[in-house]
C-alpha cells in the first residue's frame, strides 16, 4: 500500500521559497518546486481542476530538470532557455520544452499568490477570492470551456476558515501571520521569473 502523502504545511512553503532566491537574485529549482508540491497539497481537492494541471506540469518539469542536469538541486531557472540556441522559432513549435513547462507553472503560481493575498486580507467570500485572482492571471491563457469550468468549480469552494485550518500553523490568527511572511516570498520568485521571461520574449508562449 502507498504511504499517504504528507499533509500541507505553510512553514514548510514559506522555507522552500525564501530559499529560492539567491543573493545573485537567481531562482533555485529545488526548492523552487519543493515550494510548488507544497502549494499543490493545500489546494488540493479544493481547486482540483488548476491543481491537475499544475501537477502534471510539475511531473513534466522535474522529468525535463533530471534528464538534463546531472546536479538538479544546484541548477535554476536559467537552466531552461538554453533550449534557446537553435533558435527562438525552434522553441516555439517545441510544445514539451522546459520552458513552456515552467512558464505554465509562473502562471499558475501568480494565480495562487493573488488567492492567498485574499484569503490574508480578511474577505470571507473565496468563491469570489478565487474567480477575481484566476481572471487576473490564467484566464487569459485558457480557452473558454476551461475559463467556465473553472469558474463553475470556484462556486464550491469551502470558507475562508476551512482553507485557514488546513495550513497546519495553528490558529486563524497564526496561520494569517505565516501568510504575510510567504507571500513576499512567492512574490519575489514570480518577479525574477516574469523578468527572465519577459528578456527573452517567451510570455506569450502558448
Amino acid at each position: 500500500m502507498a504511504a499517504a502523502a504528507a499533509p500541507f504545511s505553510l512553514r514548510e512553503v514559506l522555507d522552500a521559497f525564501r530559499r529560492c532566491v539567491t543573493e545573485q537574485r537567481e531562482v533555485l529549482l529545488e526548492p523552487y518546486l519543493s515550494g510548488w508540491r507544497g502549494l499543490i497539497r493545500e489546494a488540493e481537492g479544493f481547486l482540483s481542476l488548476e491543481v491537475f494541471y499544475s501537477g502534471l506540469t510539475l511531473r513534466c518539469c522535474g522529468a525535463f530538470i533530471h534528464c538534463s542536469a546531472k546536479e538538479p538541486r544546484e541548477e535554476n531557472i536559467s537552466l531552461f532557455f538554453s533550449e534557446l540556441r537553435p533558435g527562438l522559432a525552434a522553441l516555439r513549435a517545441r510544445p514539451d520544452s522546459g520552458c513552456r513547462t515552467v512558464l505554465r507553472l509562473h502562471r499558475a503560481l501568480r494565480w495562487l499568490q493573488l488567492f492567498l493575498e485574499g484569503l490574508r486580507s480578511g474577505d470571507p467570500r473565496t468563491s469570489v477570492l478565487c474567480t477575481d485572482a484566476y481572471n487576473a492571471s490564467l484566464a487569459e491563457h485558457h480557452p473558454w470551456v476551461v475559463r467556465k469550468a473553472a469558474t463553475v468549480a470556484f462556486c464550491a469552494l469551502p470558507s475562508r476558515d476551512a482553507f485557514l485550518e488546513i495550513m497546519n500553523v495553528g490558529s486563524a490568527e497564526e496561520a494569517v501571520a505565516m501568510l504575510g511572511e510567504a507571500i513576499p516570498y512567492i512574490g519575489d520568485v514570480y518577479s525574477i521569473t516574469q523578468e527572465l521571461f519577459a528578456q527573452h520574449k517567451l510570455l506569450d508562449l502558448p
